[in-house]
């Protein structure tokens, strides 16, 4: 059984992945936007599609698909198995 987790930036889990937002790193603007979506500590989320370099994931929350931009993403971090 490996049930080892492991903490990241949403934009370096994989297409298909589901995982948990542990933190947002960033100011009160960004985290209450992203709280706004849905995005908060706690939250179970799955990864769409990525796209290479820079561009935007799509994820799923709560049952509403999202586009994020790459910096945005980035300053999600998340814990996934």
């Amino acid at each position: 059984m490996n049930n080892i987790t492991v903490q990241t930036s949403l934009i370096d889990i994989e297409d298909g992945a589901t995982a948990i937002i542990i933190s947002i790193t960033g100011g009160k603007m960004i985290t209450k936007r992203l709280a706004d979506l849905g995005l908060k500590s706690g939250t179970q989320i799955k990864v769409i599609r990525r796209t290479w370099f820079s561009g935007p994931v799509q994820i799923e929350v709560c049952g509403s698909r999202l586009v994020l931009g790459r910096g945005l993403a980035s300053k999600i971090i998340v814990e996934s198995k």
